[in-house]
């Protein structure tokens, strides 16, 4: 048996295509496995009893798409081994022992670098030059977020920016994120990090933004069709089905310790040309040069 667990029911669609995956690699549903699936939506305590749900039906491997997924499923899940997706420094993070030999239970494929948080901060600025302010949303707790917020820090000396953090666990903590940095001047843009908090609450997001009139950028392409002004960041439907590889060598037999954890190589810049209009922005042609895709 398969558990997946899913951090929200944004990334729900992409499970058809997994089972087809994994159907290719002779695992076919009501044949010779079944799955298991939860999908968790922005509140903390209901994650931990869906772990504990999770562990309870006893699966052979569990597929876990974030930082806090894994750190919640880590001290509970026994000898069950662990394939992550979407993981951001699972050394830091306590997940593993190193990239090429991880150790344990525990492996798989991670989305962003910490230097990543710097590239964010230099595309909204490219899209919005006259940036002077940039609120982060970060979830505190995660350990990867650090890393991120000291890399865009490091960029906003440079740039001029003052680069205002709020740790942020709920839509209420959002929203007096929002209303605090707006109360202390214009001129400003947002951050979205990475993780299931942002993604649950993507789009009361990109609203907050919009009615700041503040350009906004997220990790993944998503975000961008759902009005951010850009994103940057991994093709998630290719790291999700390559956690299928690793689920069906470890059913095989193969031991996670064995398996090295692997970076994302796919990267894509979208730039939404719609939101830009709506902020009064001109995008540069060489910042649209660059773009993979471009919405208008």
């Amino acid at each position: 048996m398969i558990g997946i667990w899913w951090d929200s029911d944004q990334l729900s669609e992409q499970l058809t295509r997994y089972k087809q995956r994994l159907a290719q690699l002779g695992w076919v549903e009501g044949r010779n496995v079944r799955f298991e699936v939860r999908s968790w939506n922005g509140d903390t305590p209901t994650m931990h009893l869906q772990a504990d749900q999770l562990i309870a039906t006893r699966p052979d491997v569990i597929v876990a798409l974030s930082n806090p997924a894994v750190a919640i499923l880590k001290p509970i899940s026994g000898k069950v081994p662990i394939v992550f997706g979407m993981v951001a420094d699972p050394v830091g993070s306590g997940f593993i022992d190193n990239l090429a030999r991880p150790g344990g239970k525990i492996t798989g494929f991670t989305n962003f670098e910490s230097s990543m948080g710097g590239k964010w901060l230099e595309i909204l600025r490219e899209a919005a030059p006259t940036t002077t302010r940039v609120l982060v949303l970060m979830h505190p707790e995660t350990a990867a977020h650090t890393g991120f917020l000291r890399a865009i820090q490091d960029s906003a000396s440079s740039l001029d920016i003052e680069a205002v953090a709020a740790g942020v666990h709920s839509a209420a903590e959002i929203e007096q994120a929002f209303a605090k940095f707006t109360a202390a001047g214009n001129g400003g843009g947002v951050i979205a990090l990475p993780h299931p908090i942002t993604e649950v609450n993507r789009d009361l997001i990109i609203q907050q933004a919009m009615k700041h009139l503040m350009p906004s950028i997220f990790a993944f392409e998503t975000h961008a069709y759902a009005g951010a002004l850009a994103t940057y960041g991994i093709d998630r439907t290719d790291t999700i089905l390559q956690t299928a590889d690793y689920v069906d060598r470890i059913l095989r037999g193969t031991k996670p310790a064995d398996l090295p954890v692997q970076a994302a190589q796919k990267f894509e810049l979208v730039v939404n040309l719609k939101t830009a209009k709506a902020l009064g922005l001109t995008i540069s042609p060489t910042l649209l040069g660059r773009a993979d895709k471009v919405i208008e």
